[in-house]
């Protein structure tokens, strides 16, 4: 029965309190600290993405005027600016990576079995990476270039409820292909990168794993046919083509043979040829999956769009990854809340619902039944709506 509870409150019913204090200790985060805890710390910077603050001076003058509403949300005592500032530099950015993916694990099992566009069984990964732009001479640790800095959200995308299973943080001058050495990857599971990711001897790693990796080809790749198979035009498909690298040293890297499909996008002409290790799939398949990969641009475009991180609460490399993490918590957890309450609105809707309404003594299901779940017209729902039912 509802007691009269806060949203902030009855949301962070579905933090695993118990796990995040299993990597607080992990890292020994909570080591000769007297008031401002790590959990502290995590509740007022996910109080910050919920409630889109753009400072430290912004958090703690907006949780100040809320007085004793958060201390009954689990933040203790008088919460400064400056204590807020020494734990993003100070306390290891791991804690709240290890804490996401946590989150992560649970919200992948409540969104296995919903439907990414191709029916198949087989788990698919979208693999991308956005940059975000910083001033050098404020981050002089992120290089990019002479006169900018910059880092990198190299990010795996489950496209089963477009979670991100694995994020990795760089500085801007790290070139995607070197993510591909620290994943594992899945046997069966179908790994969907653009050209910027074509090594052969990388994806040579994804192949001797019994995983499937779905590519663009460049143009100066030089392959020799050995068959071509059999194709319906009406699908969009050109041809079909069993190939094999055809310069020695690219050979070296990769022996075995690839498959080469040529399709022409039906809306806009373009000639696109794919490269797979998969030869079980129709070519049509190929191509759909392909198409599939744009959902980890729309993911970045959105947690650009909602969440805080393009502007970041403080300059170390500690205080962004710790921003960026919990941000990425943030993400995953109100998708575990739309799951599990079984809500129908847009992930877009309800970060707004908890925007207003976060310290409002209601339960969600009940306020968010009285907003209409329909799109907007005119809205880009592709660019919006994430986890439409």
């Amino acid at each position: 029965m509802f007691q009269g509870r806060t949203v902030f409150s009855q949301l962070l019913d579905f933090l695993p309190r118990h796990e995040f204090d299993k990597c607080v200790d992990r890292y020994r985060g909570n080591h000769r600290v007297r008031h401002f805890s790590c959990y502290s710390q995590f509740l007022c910077l996910a109080f910050a993405q919920l409630t889109f603050r753009e400072s430290l001076r912004d958090i703690e003058i907006c949780l100040r005027a809320l007085g004793a509403k958060t201390y009954h949300a689990g933040i203790r005592g008088t919460v400064s600016r400056s204590t807020m500032a020494d734990a993003n530099e100070s306390r290891d950015w791991r804690i709240f990576e290890d804490f996401a993916k946590i989150l992560i694990a649970q919200a992948r099992g409540l969104y296995q079995d919903e439907d990414f566009g191709v029916d198949l069984a087989n788990t698919a990964y979208a693999l991308d990476s956005t940059t975000i732009d910083l001033c050098l001479s404020l981050y002089p640790w992120a290089e990019f270039r002479r006169t900018k800095g910059a880092v990198k959200l190299h990010t795996l995308l489950d496209l089963r409820g477009n979670l991100p299973t694995d994020i990795v943080v760089t500085t801007g001058k790290c070139h995607d292909v070197r993510v591909l050495d620290d994943i594992t990857f899945e046997p069966g599971a179908i790994y969907i990168m653009d050209r910027g990711y074509l090594d052969f001897k990388r994806l040579h790693r994804i192949h001797r794993s019994g995983a499937f990796f779905v590519t663009r080809l460049k143009s100066n790749t030089q392959l020799r046919r050995l068959y071509s198979s059999s194709v319906d035009k009406s699908t969009g498909v050109r041809s079909d083509q069993t190939v094999v690298l055809k310069l020695e040293k690219a050979r070296t890297d990769f022996l075995d043979q690839l498959r080469r499909v040529h399709f022409v996008d039906p809306e806009t002409g373009k000639r696109l040829f794919f490269l797979t290790n998969n030869f079980e799939f129709p070519a049509h398949v190929i191509a759909r999956l392909y198409r599939r990969r744009w959902q980890v641009e729309l993911f970045f475009k959105w947690i650009k769009q909602h969440l805080r991180i393009k502007a970041f609460f403080g300059t170390s490399e500690n205080a962004v990854k710790t921003q960026i993490w919990i941000a990425v918590s943030v993400y995953v957890l109100v998708a575990i809340v739309k799951k599990r309450l079984q809500l129908g609105h847009s992930l877009y809707t309800i970060l707004q619902f908890f925007s207003l309404s976060l310290f409002e003594r209601i339960q969600i299901p009940q306020a968010l039944s009285q907003i209409d779940s329909r799109p907007e017209e005119g809205v880009a729902s592709e660019q919006l709506i994430l986890f439409e039912s």
